[in-house]
């Protein structure tokens, strides 16, 4: 796996001798891969995984009137898992840059969407900025800490990938409109639709185990939006925090919200392709390409 950490390379090794000796087919070579798949993308969850545990075993089994505030054991508890994750070489110091970036630009937007009362924490404790808990800046972190991970542990390469210049200017005006829409004409559509104009020629090829596949990179974005919101629906059952329409009440998070966070994988991406540049695929990987979309 190209840059992997040392115990990533350790397993992927173990894989590779343990498969490597077993009986060939399409069926069970077809399955491998299947299993794999899902072994990597749990690989690369595993810090949010870790944190959303933490949320919901506070929701059910963290006593009210306990003298460490809830959110503050959420903030502590998330700090712990970051530091585990360096001290066990599950993410490099160069990640950690970036997860860094993600908690600052996550931390910005929840101080001002709490503030017009989007969504809302609860009051108490006191590692926090305002009315937000310091645990929520990990929530983004987690996002970055999962795009940085997928990103080697499938060795992604791209077709027809856009500049990044311009990717940049997109992603801005993303940042920019989750402000100023409370202000002005909300233009997630039109930024929609030049997300769709950017990157709709681009093709995402990734490894899995012995072979390359390929999806169109936008079908990416719309995936991992889903599988946050998912999270977030997890999230505000736990009341970690709660939009206005769930005070009363749990309820589900609207479905409309998949629009924001897939406007939001775009920052996240953007802000992972400048530590990991985004690079074509070579002749040897589109050979593999090639093969592994004849498998029945």
């Amino acid at each position: 796996m190209r840059n992997s950490t040392s115990v990533e390379q350790s397993i992927d090794d173990l894989a590779h001798r343990y498969l490597d000796r077993a009986p060939g087919g399409r069926a069970r070579a077809g399955l491998t891969e299947f299993v794999v798949f899902g072994l990597k993308q749990a690989w690369a969850c595993v810090f949010g995984a870790a944190l959303l545990a933490v949320i919901i075993a506070a929701r059910l089994w963290y006593p009210d009137n306990a003298a460490l505030a809830r959110n503050d054991f959420l903030t502590i508890a998330a700090i712990v898992i970051q530091v585990l994750m360096i001290s066990f070489k599950l993410e490099t110091l160069r990640e950690l840059r970036v997860i860094l970036l993600f908690h600052v630009v996550g931390t910005v937007m929840e101080l001002f969407k709490t503030d017009v009362g989007s969504w809302a924490y609860e009051a108490e404790g006191f590692l926090r900025i305002g009315a937000v808990p310091l645990f929520s800046g990990f929530m983004y972190a987690a996002v970055g800490s999962y795009m940085v991970r997928v990103f080697r542990l499938f060795d992604l390469r791209f077709d027809r990938y856009p500049r990044r210049w311009i990717t940049a200017i997109v992603a801005a005006g993303i940042y920019v409109n989750f402000f100023s829409h409370h202000y002005i004409l909300d233009l997630r559509w039109v930024l929609l639709a030049a997300v769709v104009l950017v990157y709709g020629r681009c093709v995402m090829h990734f490894r899995v185990f012995r072979r390359r596949f390929k999806m169109p990179i936008l079908v990416s974005f719309l995936l991992v939006a889903l599988f946050i919101w998912f999270a977030e629906n997890i999230g505000t059952w736990s009341r970690a925090w709660l939009y206005p329409n769930q005070l009363e009440g749990w309820q589900a998070v609207s479905i409309d919200k998949l629009l924001a966070w897939f406007l939001l994988m775009i920052i996240s991406v953007v802000l992972v392709a400048w530590v990991y540049k985004p690079e074509p695929l070579d002749a040897a990987d589109a050979t593999q390409t090639a093969d592994a979309a004849h498998i029945q």
